[in-house]
């Protein structure tokens, strides 16, 4: 990124940069400053959703946005886990460069900039619904309200299953919008606590799905019980789908659907075993589609651009025609989702960038399990920095008595769900074993996989003979773009890092950790 950040100084950046500007302009003069609605569902994976192919579940929303704007198929959050992949969109900064709230409920420093906040003092009305920035704790940080702005949550409903919340997000959505002033613009998070586990678990089934609907990625077995628990995450997409679909609707009402950019993606990937929490292709790629008619040049192109959350502030605060910060690491997608000609992009970009640092509480000391990963077209090369840790989580807790509990008790970096207790209960048998181990094996210190003939990410090819010039080439990649940007693990070790109070329960592991 900091390439590009130095192309925005030569001549063709300056002409792109006046164009983009003009181009702005023109849909500002035309009408009002675009209202923004950015809805953000809760450990989704790219591909789960209808408009990329997954027959298993109906997103007629997320599909109504990617036909009439553009629907991107290499998107990727900053981070496998919600609280910092949310600071990073809010920021437009890396996570290595939020210091707290670049790790796991943690606090979140006043000091950051967060687009909703320019965007109010700009005149916009600002507010969310469901689940914000988060969890950590915002006043440890000096700000007065959580980043994503003031609540909207009084709105109440019967949800369709247990572990879905009972907040009504669309009606919640008419109240902020009868709060603006008149004619005033505005901006506002929907933030789905869906599909974050708990399930209920047969919901999928309950509710007329079938098992031969679900697709079970390589990662995972292809057994009755994993097919369940997928159907289960399908059935909270699609009531995540629904709220959108009706905020949709009511935009449509009040005639303010088309002077709005509707974002819609992710924070991160699926709450299962290899997925969330980890730097895997179905940790952080994430669905993404965006709508605005005064903005997209030509509805329904599918787009395989590498874009990631950082790029998402800086294009938010550019469409409503403000400046953006130059802390902000990513770039504006305006001129991708806005120009015909794609030889105008600044440079094409050749690599997105992730991090993962502390998540649950899952190692002796509340340790972290520090990874780096660095995605293009077609490689994922991953850094882990702490090899010796267990990547998810110690398989025994410490009793209070000193005692240890029982053996694979642990591995709290996984969400509990019935996947997880399938593969403990499974892991000696000679078929399933092996997915068991794939998700809680100590691993080494770099991974290298080819992502279009190995999206599950199964056979590292770092250290083949066959793949030595490109994983020499992207570690140096990595490694140059860690440093130009400040990371810690890449600059001193990052231990730093560890330091970082925690503010949610701490679990007690015995020490140390080893192979």
């Amino acid at each position: 990124m900091a390439s590009m950040k130095m192309a925005r100084t030569r001549p063709a950046g300056w002409i792109l940069t006046v164009l983009v500007m003009l181009l702005s302009a023109t849909a500002i003069q035309a009408g009002q400053r675009p209202n923004i609605l950015l809805a953000i569902s809760d450990d989704q994976s790219y591909p789960h959703a209808s408009a990329y192919g997954d027959e298993g579940l109906k997103t007629p929303a997320f599909d109504r946005i990617a036909r009439e704007g553009l629907l991107f198929h290499n998107a990727f959050s900053s981070s496998p886990g919600c609280s910092p992949s949310r600071a990073s969109l809010l920021t437009g900064c890396y996570c290595w460069q939020l210091e707290h709230a670049g790790t796991h409920a943690s606090s979140f420093s006043s000091k950051y900039a967060c687009y909703p906040d320019l965007l109010e003092a700009a005149g916009y009305h600002v507010g969310y619904t469901g689940k914000p920035w988060g969890p950590g704790n915002w006043q440890a940080g000096g700000r007065e309200r959580n980043p994503a702005g003031p609540p909207f949550v009084g709105a109440r409903l019967s949800p369709p299953a247990a572990g879905i919340s009972n907040k009504d997000y669309a009606a919640n959505f008419r109240t902020f919008l009868a709060a603006r002033q008149q004619g005033q613009p505005f901006c506002f998070w929907f933030g789905a606590h869906e599909p974050h586990r708990r399930f209920e678990a047969g919901s999928g089934l309950r509710l007329g799905k079938s098992l031969d609907q679900a697709t079970v990625p390589s990662f995972l077995p292809d057994r009755p019980e994993i097919r369940s628990d997928i159907l289960d995450y399908y059935v909270e997409i699609e009531h995540f789908d629904s709220q959108l679909g009706r905020m949709l609707a009511i935009l449509e009402e009040q005639g303010e659907l088309d002077n709005t950019l509707v974002i819609v993606t992710s924070d991160n990937g699926m709450a299962f075993p290899r997925a969330k929490a980890n730097c895997f292709e179905y940790g952080f790629h994430v669905p993404l589609a965006i709508r605005w008619p005064a903005g997209v040049s030509k509805p329904g192109r599918v787009l395989h651009d590498l874009v990631s959350f950082v790029d998402l502030a800086p294009t938010l605060l550019e469409a409503a025609g403000e400046q953006v910060p130059s802390a902000m690491a990513g770039d504006s997608l305006l001129d991708l989702i806005a120009l015909r000609r794609r030889v105008l992009i600044r440079e094409r970009r050749t690599a997105v960038y992730a991090a993962r640092e502390r998540h649950s509480s899952s190692r002796y000391d509340n340790l972290a399990y520090p990874q780096r990963a660095l995605r293009t077209a077609d490689y994922l090369l991953i850094h882990n920095f702490r090899p010796d840790r267990w990547p998810a989580g110690a398989p025994q807790k410490q009793n209070a008595d000193g005692s240890l509990g029982p053996m694979h008790g642990g591995y709290h970096d996984i969400d509990a769900c019935p996947s997880l207790t399938f593969l403990i209960e499974n892991h000696q048998q000679p078929q399933l074993a092996r997915f068991f181990h794939l998700a809680v094996d100590f691993r080494p210190e770099f991974e290298l996989y080819e992502i279009r003939q190995d999206p599950g990410c199964l056979r590292n090819l770092y250290g083949s003979e066959s793949h030595a010039e490109i994983a020499r080439r992207l570690s140096g990649k990595l490694d140059q773009h860690l440093r130009q940007t400040g990371d810690p693990r890449a600059l001193d070790g990052g231990d730093v890092f560890e330091s970082y109070k925690r503010y949610s329960a701490i679990r007690t592991f015995p020490p140390p950790e080893s192979p």
